[in-house]
């Protein structure tokens, strides 16, 4: 079972209360649902929220079933974590590599730029392959083998009991690094992915939905959570939206450069292009569709959760929701509808129908006409 350390660490002067636990992104779901005040402190390295007598008693019955509360209430450094089971955004940095290291990590960062890989997916890779330098430290580059990926699975990945997503990651950051930087070439035909793991996704009913929409009573925040629901948007494309690219009169609003740099349209129906118009005369947005407190500037990915954290919480939904319920809502709510799965595949922007198909799981129209034969008895 996951555990968590609750800790105590100064925090701008004030007490507060630090926990430590491996990056599970379910397990900060529900905390953040259950404890709104908790936050991401870049500088100490770990979730906080301030310092309560009730809250380790309320922890204990969040995370009764589902993590093992380890309780260390005592003064902690102002400084980040070093216990191997603390949360951090991206993997631990390393120690000061050779200048063989050194060379090899910039030539595959530039690599990786001059291929026009999105900043994220550069950082992702790159930190990849230092973890797995830092665990070869001491090994030329030249003398590693297929035989040290395993091991570094084994004794790293899985011995920290990290997630295939991860290892994924990194299969992806080493087969790519050794096969167009490095001379040293290995049999990558052996360096196996994790087995797939099949998770259906988490869908709202509809009147689930319109209950979040409803209980949202601020103009943008309404126009933010209905849009992503009514084009089954990503959270990086509602903020990447500018103005022009809902195009009213056709009815349809343009995704640009998504997920693997795609461009893509959404239908787009008379209620939400309302709902938006309704919204533009408000705020008059300079640049971006949706802009912070700053203009010009584009709202911060946190503060949408945090509104729809909100808006959850007043709709009295018991489920951690995220932004991306919305977007699995939209595609299974289109499916009951009877919308061809083809088409599905296309406003998602997926690849492969295969990544669509999953929808078909957890469609419940077809399933209800099912008539169990215990009702027969």
């Amino acid at each position: 079972m996951k555990k968590v350390i609750l800790a105590s660490v100064d925090y701008k002067g004030d007490h507060h209360l630090a926990l430590y636990f491996d990056r599970d992104d379910d397990l900060i779901h529900l905390l953040r649902f259950h404890f709104p005040s908790m936050r991401w402190s870049r500088t100490l390295k770990v979730w906080h929220m301030p310092f309560g007598p009730k809250v380790a008693a309320e922890l204990s019955k969040v995370l009764l079933g589902k993590a093992n509360l380890e309780q260390r209430i005592e003064k902690l450094p102002i400084s980040p974590p070093t216990a191997p089971n603390s949360y951090t955004n991206s993997a631990p940095a390393p120690p000061k590599f050779t200048s063989e290291y050194l060379d090899q990590i910039l030539e595959f960062e530039r690599f990786l730029k001059s291929k026009r890989y999105s900043p994220s997916t550069i950082k992702t890779y790159c930190d990849a392959i230092k973890v797995f330098l830092k665990f070869y430290n001491s090994k030329p580059l030249e003398d590693i083998s297929n035989k040290d990926i395993i091991t570094f699975n084994n004794d790293y990945i899985l011995a920290n009991k990290y997630s295939a997503a991860y290892q994924n990651q990194f299969v992806n950051a080493i087969k790519l690094f050794f096969l167009k930087i490095n001379d040293r070439q290995l049999n990558l035909e052996l360096i196996h992915r994790p087995r797939t793991e099949r998770k259906l996704p988490n869908v709202l009913s509809k009147e689930e939905v319109k209950s979040i929409l409803e209980s949202t009573t601020n103009i943008k925040h309404k126009a933010m959570l209905s849009l992503i629901y009514a084009c089954g948007l990503r959270r990086s494309e509602l903020l990447n939206l500018k103005p022009v690219d809902i195009q009213s009169g056709r009815k349809i609003l343009v995704i640009k450069q998504s997920k693997g740099k795609k461009d893509r349209i959404a239908p787009i129906g008379e209620k939400i292009i309302q709902q938006l118009r309704t919204y533009y005369k408000t705020y008059k947005p300079r640049i971006w569709l949706f802009e912070g407190q700053i203009e010009g500037i584009q709202y911060a990915a946190r503060s949408l959760e945090e509104v729809l954290k909100t808006s959850v919480k007043k709709a009295k939904i018991k489920k951690p929701v995220t932004l991306h319920w919305l977007r699995h809502s939209y595609a299974t709510h289109l499916l009951e509808s009877g919308t061809d799965l083809r088409y599905i595949q296309e406003l998602l922007g997926h690849n492969s129908s295969r990544t669509t198909e999953i929808y078909t799981h957890v469609s419940t129209k077809n399933l209800q006409q099912i008539k169990s034969p215990f009702d027969d008895l």
